[in-house]
């Protein structure tokens, strides 16, 4: 493995395919059935459960089937680009070992840092919408909880216990291995589905059209803005590719896991849109629990009841499955030295990464107990589409600097499809409050100080002794994935006579700046 001071700095694929063929500590216990309930675990929960009673009521009313469509374009194009890195590149870390390998260790490190916000918050706010569904279903049989102990400071309580309760919940099932995971996740996947159906089929019983009108209350501009928020409700597929070393064959069943369960989000999300708006005025959507809420408006409180205890076991499937990514991202983040190696150590019994788990567990508590969930829902759209520009980045520049690669699964257009992946979310992003454009900032800022005083001279790519100077820093050599280290001109070589076989400058190899004089 090449070691220099370069920001760009490369991981070897070679290094990466050695580490995917070795034992790493992590179960091989995940076939293709158990990516895409990973996967719909992951992404079917918080967005129909949760989030379309914020976004039809404040940002596009009827009209958020249309910002489903949207979003769902936007999360379908940057699934093929998963799928085909997920493919190439089977190891654990998603989006962060990809970039990793292709663009370097500083863009790695800001798409790891992205991802820590996109999945902690996250978690939060689906922590947020299960504590929503219990309040929900114990007011449905005469039980009020004390309103100071399940609303943040924000809306007027101490803490939102029911919220951290689970996260503490989900954190110890989620230490104690996946196969217990996989299995919870496979019932609670099966029980949601269950629940979304009897909610479209009993909804669509009672359906009043005039609610539909106006469809477009917020005109064209609140689509895009809908979409934009209601992107959280795509978040998870991407979730499959930190599995990969505890997939059996991951070349063949990420792919499958990824594009298989996005599929099955989208078709849901629309028809669950159609019925929601269709029950009550969106304007009485502006609530965490709007399906439970919805029925129960409509006069048809039994439903109501029992899709609150389905949406229960629908949001918790969604909360293990995003502790469980994010603890293997900063597993991957630790082993490659970014982060202190404790978040990489593996439990001796239950062969997880139990420290990163336990921190990744903490962080959400404390989000679901202390803030709103419409904070944050912003904060972790903008970290998770930075992240599906980046990747898309990466698809183009590894197509063209290793078109050896085996690849299973090709993203379909190329180059259109990550063209348009890399359109898509930026213009989402565009279209996101401009309080999220200033918390993300915040973040990234505190992440690169980071970096620079632990990461860049900690990494496993970082050789002893003092950094260079700042000068020198963006010169310093860029090693391509899998290429051999450069070699040491002597006396008298020029660029014509290398010689035939050896390594050519800007192709196996590349040196930023100029050859050397002799």
């Amino acid at each position: 493995m090449s070691q220099n001071w370069s920001l760009w700095r490369t991981v070897p694929l070679t290094t990466l395919f050695a580490e995917q063929q070795k034992k790493t500590g992590l179960k091989k216990n995940l076939g293709p059935v158990d990516l895409v309930a990973l996967g719909v675990g992951a992404i079917i929960g918080t967005g129909i459960f949760v989030m379309t009673g914020v976004a039809a009521s404040q940002f596009a009313g009827p009209g958020l089937v249309f910002s489903f469509i949207l979003a769902g374009i936007a999360a379908g194009l940057a699934a093929l680009v998963y799928a085909e890195l997920a493919s190439t590149i089977p190891v654990a870390g998603s989006a962060y070992t990809y970039t990793y390998a292709v663009l370097g260790e500083f863009v790695a490190w800001t798409v790891g840092w992205s991802l820590i916000l996109g999945y902690m918050v996250a978690g939060g706010a689906v922590a947020i919408g299960w504590g929503a569904y219990v309040v929900e279903f114990l007011r449905s049989v005469d039980v009020l909880l004390p309103a100071v102990l399940v609303n943040p400071p924000a809306a007027g309580g101490i803490l939102n216990l029911p919220a951290m309760a689970v996260a503490l919940l989900v954190t110890v099932l989620t230490v104690r291995g996946t196969h217990q995971t996989k299995t919870l996740t496979k019932i609670a996947v099966l029980i949601k589905l269950a629940v979304i159906v009897l909610f479209i089929a009993v909804g669509a019983q009672f359906i009043d059209p005039a609610n539909w009108s106006p469809f477009l209350p917020f005109g064209l501009l609140g689509i895009v803005q809908g979409a934009a928020i209601i992107f959280f409700a795509y978040i998870g597929f991407d979730a499959v590719a930190t599995a990969a070393e505890e997939s059996r064959k991951p070349q063949r069943d990420l792919p499958l896991g990824i594009i298989g369960s996005l599929l099955i989000a989208t078709v849901l999300y629309i028809a669950v849109t159609v019925i929601l708006t269709g029950l009550v005025p969106y304007t009485q959507l502006n609530t965490a629990s709007p399906v439970a809420t919805a029925l129960m408006r409509a006069g048809i409180p039994m439903a109501g009841s029992v899709v609150a205890v389905g949406a229960l076991a629908g949001i918790t499937s969604v909360l293990l499955v995003t502790v469980y990514a994010q603890s293997r991202i900063f597993f991957a983040m630790s082993r490659d030295g970014l982060i202190p190696e404790v978040f990489s150590r593996v439990h001796t019994r239950f062969r997880t990464p139990y420290i990163s788990v336990l921190t990744v567990g903490a962080v959400v508590m404390l989000t679901a107990g202390l803030l709103p969930i419409h904070v944050i829902a912003q904060v972790a759209n903008i970290g998770t589409l930075a992240v599906f520009v980046i990747t898309s980045v990466g698809v183009l520049v590894l197509r063209r600097t290793r078109p050896d690669l085996p690849r299973t699964f090709k993203a379909p257009g190329f180059p259109w499809t990550p063209l348009l992946a890399i359109a898509a979310s930026a213009y989402l992003i565009v279209n996101l409050p401009s309080s999220s454009w200033v918390q993300f900032a915040a973040w990234m800022s505190a992440g690169i100080l980071i970096y620079f005083l632990y990461g860049y001279r900690r990494s496993k790519l970082a050789p002893g002794g003092n950094p260079p100077g700042w000068r020198n820093l963006l010169a310093a050599p860029a090693v391509r994935p899998g290429s051999p280290p450069p070699r040491e001109r002597k006396p008298g070589m020029t660029p014509g006579n290398l010689g035939a076989g050896l390594p050519q400058p800007g192709r196996q190899y590349m040196i930023r700046g100029v050859w050397p004089a002799t």
